[in-house]
């Protein structure tokens, strides 16, 4: 793997992780740790880390140092893992949570007798623990066993064929389960992972040529991000990637376009899927002449799902079953509302309304917990966002509710107000048009570089 200027070999990451996984062995009373959180951010100690979890014989949880301590906290709470591996950036924030780590023992490095080998672990154990909020804003613990990454890890190595020679982006914080594709694909195949650091945007193209890397994986908003940019997205700019992978937010059309222009060497793929169904459970492979007619709402199909898996529609709403579902949150009361029990089979309730296309692929129509309701009209935000990015000017949009109307946060040219009703009213109802446009330079990103449609709605609460 490459971390900044560090290259590390196989034979030393395994060293280093055998050592940190014999420091924690010897930490936790009896030896045989069950849960190991990771306060760290993307660096060699936190992969390492990564590894040393499971050579221990233990779930890994990963821990976010820029995370609020109060959330910190709360997972620690929920997970109590024996010991918490950290590297500096986490050493740094142990005094907010000191209260959380009592009596937990924190390993800042390798001081005792590695292990001698990895520790084997059973297929029904589970491989690391994932905290996501959901509509509540509570961290609500996922465990996730060695049974389904491998079912997931099976179906991806067949499809892309990756081999020694790949190199693979990591863009994703440890926190993010899309890192779990970044590192095991990576190092299943016995390729080269590089970490790809939030300076490297500004000269992307210039980073991924260096690195040579051939397989992309990130959120979609970097597509849009890199065309804002005064000399934009060029044709054949990511010569290098053979797979160009987008998972986390919807895929729209113009950027799945933009980018297979970008990088016309490589195959552009869609993936959906919920934290609770394993990284990703369905793809939809990206064709310039078939799929823009397939789309809803400018939004890319989200495709088929993965062998292994089935689902049904309830109410419109997406529903999973098979080798990838978890079988329910680390805290069970977590699991009301969120799991179907129909025709005697346990179904994951994603929240998402999808339709069946006639060839059994699967379309994206939004969030069932997004849906508003505005002067007695049900809205999907999704369909406003579609209607307003086809208003003259503007490059992309986001809506969100505030005080009973919807706030359009937009990027583009700027237009005055009555102009942009005036012409989404040819598109949506009256009532659904929305009151308020804020123009922006760019979209806030999370720490996954995900639209943060949550701070978006914040401010247009604030400014109401």
């Amino acid at each position: 793997m490459r971390v900044g200027s560090e290259r590390v070999d196989y034979r030393r990451l395994h060293r280093l992780a055998l050592d940190l996984a014999g420091t924690v062995a010897a930490a936790v009373p009896g030896g045989r740790p069950r849960r190991v959180g990771l306060l760290a951010t993307r660096s060699v100690r936190a992969y390492a880390g990564m590894l040393a979890a499971g050579y221990a014989g233990a779930a890994v949880v990963p821990l976010h140092p820029e995370f609020p301590a109060d959330r910190t906290a709360a997972m620690i709470a929920a997970a109590r893992p024996d010991a918490v591996i950290v590297d500096e950036r986490g050493a740094a924030v142990l005094s907010s949570l000191a209260g959380a780590l009592e009596g937990v023992p924190v390993i800042r490095e390798a001081a005792g007798p590695a292990l001698e080998r990895p520790r084997p672990a059973g297929p029904d154990e589970v491989a690391y623990v994932l905290f996501t909020s959901g509509s509540t804003g509570r961290p609500k613990g996922v465990p996730v066993p060695h049974r389904n990454a491998d079912a997931y890890l099976g179906f991806v190595h067949d499809r892309y064929g990756f081999h020694t020679g790949d190199v693979f982006s990591q863009t994703f914080d440890l926190t993010f389960d899309l890192s779990v594709f970044d590192l095991f694909t990576a190092w299943g195949s016995g390729g080269t992972v590089v970490s790809v650091p939030p300076t490297a945007y500004a000269a992307l193209e210039r980073f991924v040529a260096e690195h040579r890397i051939t397989v992309w994986f990130s959120a979609p908003s970097l597509i849009s991000q890199l065309a804002r940019r005064p000399r934009g997205l060029s044709p054949g700019a990511f010569d290098s990637l053979r797979w160009s992978l987008f998972c986390g937010e919807p895929l729209l059309a113009h950027d799945a376009a933009a980018w297979h222009v970008a990088a016309p060497r490589s195959t552009v793929e869609n993936l959906y899927g919920p934290t609770e169904l394993t990284i990703s459970c369905s793809v939809h492979r990206w064709d310039p002449e078939r799929s823009p007619g397939r789309c809803v709402n400018d939004i890319v199909p989200i495709g088929r799902l993965h062998p292994g898996l089935r689902y049904l529609l309830h109410n419109g709403e997406l529903c999973v079953t098979g080798d990838q579902m978890v079988s329910g949150y680390l805290d069970p009361v977590d699991d009301t509302g969120r799991f179907l029990d129909h025709d005697g089979t346990r179904w994951y309730r994603t929240g998402d309304l999808v339709r069946e296309q006639p060839d059994g692929e699967l379309v994206y129509l939004g969030r069932r917990d997004h849906q508003v309701q505005v002067h007695g009209v049900r809205v999907e935000p999704a369909e406003v966002e579609w209607a307003l990015r086809r208003v003259a000017g503007v490059r992309d949009a986001v809506a969100v509710p505030a005080h009973g109307e919807l706030t359009a946060f937009l990027l583009g040219d700027r237009r005055p107000p009555g102009e942009l009703a005036l012409e989404l009213r040819t598109m949506l109802p009256r009532a659904v048009v929305p009151r308020r446009y804020v123009y922006l330079d760019a979209f806030p990103l999370n720490a996954n570089r995900k639209v943060d449609r949550k701070e978006l709605a914040a401010r247009a609460a604030a400014d109401g």
